[in-house]
């Protein structure tokens, strides 16, 4: 519990020194903690895209590959780089000195960035990335402007430029409107990266509160237990109370 703690704590700390990020519209994540195979898709993508700078420090592979159905055998030859152990934490081994010396700050832990920032802002900042050459990794985002890390994403969403458009409300008011358009270079198209980007917040929000998963199966084996003994419950009832009427 008191790691949890230090971990959502320094997770905080990182983003109010990074910054807050302006006021705008997000999107709603479609998580469903139940869709095993989209929980793996979204820890591959985390573990080739995300894993070299952030690490996930407070879960081990040996609970993550078994809350996600993955054999450790699969996992540690597929998902996990270098000489790591199945039960380990999952971190990689950049110095955070260099890192901060890169970044300008050591990219946070994301073991509880949903729980901090929400699956939302999460799932909107990752498709909020747009060309900004006079930034220092030539990219900003709308979520979070002024963002200190590069578009990691960017090989499977393209090239993402910003576009304004103005219209006309029914009561004749301009409407602005910022949007983020892709030129289609990138590996998937549009609906393909809003999904594997889900995938990613789905991970991320399972790493949040693995226990959430436990929870929902006993959850279901409880209500079926009930369900079960009110059976036997009413039956018993029925035969005690049967000479009595």
């Amino acid at each position: 519990m008191l790691k949890k703690l230090l971990s959502v704590l320094a997770l905080v700390a990182s983003s109010a020194a990074l910054a807050s990020g302006a006021a705008v519209h997000l999107d709603k994540a479609p998580v469903n903690l139940k869709d095993t195979e989209s929980l793996q898709r979204g820890m591959r993508l985390y573990q080739n895209y995300c894993l070299g700078c952030h690490q996930m420090e407070y879960n081990r592979y040996s609970r993550t590959f078994r809350d996600l159905q993955i054999p450790d055998e699969v996992g540690m030859e597929n998902l996990a780089f270098g000489a790591q152990k199945v039960g380990e934490y999952i971190k990689n081994g950049a110095p955070k000195a260099d890192q901060a010396r890169w970044f300008g700050a050591a990219p946070p832990d994301l073991t509880n960035v949903t729980r901090v920032r929400g699956p939302n802002w999460v799932y909107t900042y990752l498709r909020s990335f747009y060309v900004d050459p006079s930034r220092p990794f030539g990219v900003n985002n709308v979520v979070f402007p002024m963002v200190g890390m590069p578009h990691v994403l960017q090989e499977l969403q393209g090239v993402p430029t910003l576009e304004h458009t103005t219209t006309v409300d029914a009561h004749g008011n301009e409407v602005h409107k910022t949007v983020v358009v892709t030129d289609g270079s990138g590996e998937l198209s549009t609906d393909e990266y809003d999904r594997a980007v889900a995938d990613l917040v789905n991970y991320l929000t399972y790493a949040g509160q693995p226990s959430k998963l436990e929870a929902q199966s006993l959850g279901i084996k409880v209500m079926i237990f009930l369900f079960i003994f009110f059976i036997f419950a009413f039956l018993l009832k029925k035969e005690y109370w049967k000479d009595v009427h």
